[in-house]
């Protein structure tokens, strides 16, 4: 039999199939009712493809980051005595690539950028941040304090979206059960343990740029960049900053006022490479493998290229850098001169309950 919570949420959908923009507020009650199990999973399964079909607003994306960060998020102090900056994609591209933003996430770190990461394993391709960093030897299920000991002591740490020490409650359940983009894909991702002031976040279409970073905006970001990246002679398109065509920006400055901006590789001091050359390997196992050739110097060409112009724009952003095709000189002095692949070193031992093994399975792919 329904109860009245369904009959609500109900409601909520039927406004959603009309076309109708939803409440902060509405949002934020509708996402504590999933997150707390109140309703079915059809209705839950409902609501999410109701508000993607219509299209996210702004508030409905603010309601929901609400939801998950207050309801069903661990939350850590990181960064009292410096600002941490994160880096991560919406996922659910259409073009595939290898975990661009884990590369770059090290270089920034090489850098000295304290980077607070939050991610998920993968839903529709091979290799998600979490498996990538599982594969290196990074703890993906250790506990908070050890994610935020690391991110202070190694410039980096990851927490894991999917984990019950990260998200107690709800959200590994729900992102396990669904394969589509959703809201989820931008709020889940924005409710951080450690809540970043500054962020290089990647989106999956070109509409969502603007809500994004509205969004990120109202909950309190002080600097931000929202990327999608396209391919040449293609319908296709990423979540990062692509080699392959023309990236478009959106940006948050520091004294609010937001701007859009593009710029193509050669813009950068870089080629432009064919997608296909970005595409991960068929299994973990050679991704893993191809990884650590890039970070220790071992690997040219497109997926350097776009490993570091990626980086260059968390250098940009955090303020290490006064453009960002200076960051991206650095992010490729990291490689060159052995600091990222020292920083990924520091990182598979620090974020790890036993640092012995994270040394020995980055070890297992030098051969």
């Amino acid at each position: 039999m329904l109860t009245e919570t369904d009959r609500k949420l109900g409601n909520l959908i039927n406004r959603l199939i009309r076309k109708e923009n939803l409440t902060r507020k509405d949002t934020k009650d509708a996402f504590i009712t999933i997150i707390d199990q109140k309703t079915t999973d059809m209705q839950q399964g409902a609501f999410l493809s109701a508000l993607t079909a219509k299209g996210e607003s702004s508030d409905e994306i603010a309601g929901c980051f609400e939801a998950i960060y207050e309801r069903d998020t661990t939350h850590v102090t990181v960064g009292d005595h410096f600002p941490v900056v994160e880096n991560c994609g919406t996922g659910m591209d259409t073009q595939k690539t290898y975990n661009i933003s884990t590369a770059a996430s090290i270089l920034g770190a090489a850098g000295g950028i304290k980077m607070a990461r939050h991610g998920a394993r993968a839903i529709t391709s091979v290799c998600g941040t979490v498996d990538i960093a599982e594969a290196l030897g990074v703890d993906v299920e250790c506990g908070v304090s050890i994610v935020s000991e690391s991110i202070e002591k190694a410039n980096i740490g990851l927490f894991n979206g999917m984990s019950p020490e990260v998200h107690p409650q709800a959200l590994g359940r729900i992102l396990s059960q669904i394969s589509f983009g959703s809201t989820l894909n931008i709020a889940a991702s924005l409710a951080n343990p450690a809540l970043p002031k500054l962020a290089v976040r990647g989106v999956y279409k070109k509409e969502m740029m603007l809500p994004a970073l509205t969004v990120m905006k109202a909950i309190g970001y002080r600097r931000a960049l929202i990327v999608f990246g396209t391919v040449d002679h293609s319908e296709k398109g990423m979540d990062e900053a692509s080699v392959c065509g023309t990236t478009y920006l959106s940006e948050l400055k520091e004294n609010g006022d937001m701007d859009e901006f593009s710029f193509r590789p050669h813009d950068m001091g870089l080629g432009t490479h064919a997608a296909d050359e970005l595409r991960p390997a068929e299994t973990i196992e050679q991704e893993a493998r191809q990884f650590v050739a890039l970070i220790r110097g071992n690997k040219n060409g497109a997926r350097k290229d776009a490993a570091v112009l990626n980086a260059g724009l968390i250098y940009y952003i955090s303020g290490h850098a006064a453009d960002i095709p200076s960051g991206v000189k650095q992010a490729s002095r990291m490689i060159e001169d052995g600091a990222a692949f020292k920083t990924l070193e520091n990182w598979v031992t620090t974020q790890n309950r036993t640092p012995d093994k994270g040394f020995e399975t980055l070890q297992g792919w030098l051969s």
